[in-house]
Formats: structure tokens, sequence, C-alpha cells
């Protein structure tokens, strides 16, 4: 039986191969794609938005992103060009609603105050020192900084009712923030890309990769239902697998997945659909990490809109499973090691007790531990107003260090061939937000022989691209305004954040 050749294939139906695969769309319509996605729809792993809180990524008030150095100076450029990545997204989505590709900005983007809470002198003392170098960086304008506990009630009530009247808080705010719901932004593009003639199979499992002579890959799948196997040929092929990616590109065999490992960490949230508290605040509240947490564990209180309908989370809580995805294997962890990252994974482990200290004391916290965290943001938040649900499985990187022997990393990170034939994705945060920019760089250099071609049109999707919109205030401005009408993201909130005390 001959094996069906295609030009490109996609493996996993997250936000990252829905972005990939609508942006090649848009490129090269006459290029054949199949998206492979082994559960029964997509984003039902990390893009599904209750499997993600933090959405709408732009370092507007991420601490993680600009922490202190020991001299106590602190460096701006990560948290500026983790927005400049976020607004590459922007312009992309809005050119897709301008375009009919995605429907009514209202069903996947929504606008959302972002602001940072802190207590304690010290830490009141780093935001305000914070809040001071950004407040005139281009896209961090109109950001507000406040330590009187009356503005910061005004902002958001829920943070200040029944607090001490002598602690010491603070708190920035920046109106041009934005919930995602990149659950439906993925089911939207997907549905785009199959009425564009992509070949789209769900709960069909990828076994396996082989690279044949030509530079072409044979991928074996099998179907979930009735198990039948068979394989597909493909000119390229993107891993955009969330935690199953490194088993995946392990089985490509290629050289430069060697040292790679994956520490999966789980989560929970706290969860409140109660129209009475939900009224009460909008916005996404982020704290400071514990000591020891990793960056992906800091402590927010967030508004989430999907499918129309507002909610608040807060969390996350974090824990431990060996599982790479939520719906993985008990022996996913035990099952990626191998000779090649077996030493930077016990570097990692060696330099991390921190970490490990910190996943049992979560492991081991109790419901009522748990709500003294969600009392520190809400002092008069009640157990019966609050659920708990698992959030999604992140998977960090552990890679190889030449000083350290392994360091494990917290962000994404792109592994592709010398050659460009295969690429995958592994890591977490920022994630979603800056997928836009992530298969933007992908595609430059998977596909350099056609990029010069591409280019025009990328311009036409982005147009600030190769440009950094910082760099020029009236540039900045007006790529936010241009962006902000499109999405809608001018409109006032229906939904009246209550002052009554």
């Amino acid at each position: 039986m001959s094996t069906k050749s295609v030009d490109v294939i996609l493996i996993g139906g997250g936000i990252m191969s829905a972005t990939l695969g609508t942006m090649i769309k848009q490129l090269q319509p006459d290029w054949s794609i199949v998206l492979f996605e082994r559960l029964n729809d997509v984003a039902l792993e990390s893009s599904n938005p209750w499997n993600n809180a933090g959405t709408g990524h732009a370092a507007l008030a991420e601490l993680n992103y600009m922490p202190e150095a020991a001299d106590g100076t602190m460096e701006p450029s990560k948290a500026i060009n983790i927005n400049e990545q976020f607004q590459v997204s922007r312009q992309f989505w809005a050119s897709l609603v301008e375009s009919g590709v995605l429907d009514a900005p209202t069903t996947f983007i929504n606008p959302t105050p972002h602001m940072t809470f802190v207590r304690g002198a010290d830490n009141v003392d780093y935001l305000r020192r914070r809040w001071e170098i950004l407040k005139d960086e281009p896209l961090f304008e109109g950001i507000e900084f406040s330590d009187d506990p009356r503005q910061i009630y005004k902002w958001a009530p829920l943070l200040m009712r029944h607090r001490q009247k002598d602690e010491k808080i603070a708190a920035t705010r920046i109106t041009s923030g934005t919930d995602v719901d990149f659950g439906s932004l993925t089911h939207q593009l997907v549905d785009y890309l199959r009425a564009n003639g992509v070949d789209y199979r769900s709960e069909t499992t990828v076994k396996g990769l082989k690279k044949q002579k030509d530079g072409s890959w044979t991928v074996r799948v099998r179907e979930r239902i009735g198990g039948t196997p068979y394989s597909i040929n493909g000119k390229f092929v993107f891993v955009g697998a969330g935690g199953g990616a490194l088993s995946l590109l392990q089985k490509s065999g290629i050289p430069e997945i060697k040292g790679f490992g994956g520490f999966p960490i789980s989560g929970k949230f706290f969860r409140t659909d109660n129209p009475e508290i939900v009224a009460q605040h909008q916005a996404k509240v982020y704290g400071k990490a514990s000591v020891g947490a990793p960056p992906m564990s800091v402590p927010h209180l967030d508004t989430r809109v999907v499918d129309g309908q507002a909610s608040l989370l807060f969390g996350p809580y974090a824990g431990f499973s060996p599982k790479f995805l939520k719906s993985g294997s008990w022996f996913d962890l035990p099952g990626s090691i191998r000779l090649h990252n077996l030493g930077p994974m016990l570097a990692v482990a060696r330099d991390n007790f921190d970490l490990v200290k910190y996943l049992i004391g979560e492991l081991l916290a109790s419901r009522s531990k748990k709500l003294e965290a969600l009392r520190e943001f809400m002092p008069t938040a009640q157990s019966k107003d609050w659920r708990l649900i698992t959030a999604g499985q992140r998977v960090q990187v552990m890679k190889k260090d030449p000083k350290r022997g392994g360091v494990l990393q917290f962000g994404t990170e792109v592994v592709t061939s010398a050659d460009g034939t295969i690429a995958g994705l592994l890591g977490a945060s920022p994630g979603a937000s800056t997928a836009v920019p992530i298969m933007i760089d992908l595609i430059r250099k998977c596909f350099p022989a056609e990029s010069a071609a591409w280019e025009p049109k990328l311009k036409q999707l982005v147009p600030s691209l190769g440009t950094k919109l910082n760099a020029d205030p009236a540039a900045a401005e007006q790529s936010l305004d241009e962006t902000a009408k499109v999405l809608d993201l001018t409109r006032s909130d229906e939904r009246a954040v209550a002052t009554a005390s």
C-alpha cells in the first residue's frame, strides 16, 4: 500500500499547531497539510481555557519577568521583549479578524486590566521602583502605581475588604491588558484550516517518526477507534504536542534533542462563578512567587471570560505528577530518561532543592491552607464560594549547561533539526501568548527558500514585523490603538465593579 504524501504534518491540536497551520495557509495556500490530534477534539490540554489562567501574558504585571538583582537593580529588557512579542500576536489576530478568518473578537479576547499586588515594606519599595522604570516605556504607557488603600480599593475592591489598615501594600494597574480564551481561538483557527483543505484527524496517536533518504519524514500513526495503523509522509513535521513533544522528538532521533529532559508540574486553581463575587473584580492581579517556587506558580486572582461567561480563578497551587499531559501516562517521566539527558536531569535535581521543598509543601497543603493563600489576596473569601479545579500539566525544560551540567528552564524552546525538516516546541510560559512570534521565527528558520517570497504577506499580517515598537513611541501608540479598535478592546465592560463596602 502506498503512503500518502503531504507538504506539512502538524502533530497536536493546540494553539501552536493551529497558529502555524494558519500561517502556512495564509502564506502558501496550495500546500497540503494534515493535523493529528490524539484526543477527540482540539484544545483539550494546555490550550484549554480551564487548564491555564494567566492568559494574555504581556509582562504588564508579571514580576518574574523583571526580577530584582542582588544589588537591587532591575533590568526591563525581558519584560519589554515579551510585551513586544504579545503585540505581534495581537496584530496577527487583528489581521485575521479583518479577513474573516476569526469570528467576533469578543469570542476569544476581552479587555481586562492587569494589576500587581504586593504586601510588606520591601515589596512595596520594589514595586515602586519597577513602576518608575516601566512608566516611561511606550508599551507600558498608562501604568499606574499606588500604595493608597482607597485607590487600590477603587481598582479591585476584593483585595481590600476587611484588610488590616496598617498593612503595607501597593499595586500597579494598566488598563490595556487582556484576557484571551486560547481554547476558542484554537477552535476557530482549526475550523478555518479544515474549511481550506487541511486534513484533520482526531483520536489518532502518533507512534513513531522516521526520516527518509530524501529528507522527508514518515510518520506512523494509529487510530484510537479500531486501532488501525497507517503511515503518512511529510516534507516538514511540526511537533506541537505540548508535554508529548519531548517523547516524539526523542523518537525522531534528531541529535538536537540530546541532553533535553522534562520536569512535569501539575496544579490546581480555586474557581468561582458566583455572579455577586465575579461582578466585584475585573482584573488579572499578580503577586510575588514564594521563595523556591517556579515562576509559573506566581499567585494570581484572575478574571476569566469563557464562552461569554465571566468567572474568577485563583492559584495556581503547584503539585507533582509524572504525567507529561493531563491525559498522559504515569510512565511519561521515567520513559523520557535517556543516557544523554540523565546527567543534566541529575544536575537540575541537585541545584533545585528549594523547588523540591516547595512542591512537597504544596502537595501536603490542605484545603484550609490553600484558602489561606487566597485570603492573602481576598480577605473575605469563603470556602463555600470556591471549588478546586485541576489545571493542565506543564513540562519545564531541563537541558545541558556547560557550567552547571544541567539547567531548569522556565520558558519555551523550539528544537529544530539542522536541515529544518522537523521542529518541536518544548516548555511552557509565556507560551500561547507568544505563539505568533514563535511560529514566525520557526518559519524563517525551517523554510529559508520560501521566506523571502513570504515576507510581504507576513508584513501584511503583522505590520510592525522587523521593528521594535517600544523604540518608537508613535509606532507603539499606533499599533496599540489600531489593534484595540479591530479587536474591540476599547469597549467599556458591562460588568460594573461594585464599590459598596
